[in-house]
């Protein structure tokens, strides 16, 4: 495993957004690289969307 994320990502991350497909693929995309979950995520409404919000963590 690379010590040091890619393309000069931070360590830690948090991907927010709308609860859809797209949302799910950026998490995904980020495991590939190497990340990992970092605690629950998070859910809540705005009153038309759902959003989300996963912490993430290099090589924790």
């Amino acid at each position: 495993m690379k010590t040091q994320p890619p393309d000069d990502l931070p360590i830690y991350r948090i991907l927010t957004g709308k609860d859809d497909a797209s949302f799910c693929h950026r998490v995904s995309e980020a495991l590939a690289l190497g990340y990992q979950l970092y605690g629950s995520p998070a859910m809540t409404f705005n009153g038309t969307d759902t959003i989300v919000a996963q912490a993430l963590v290099w090589g924790a």
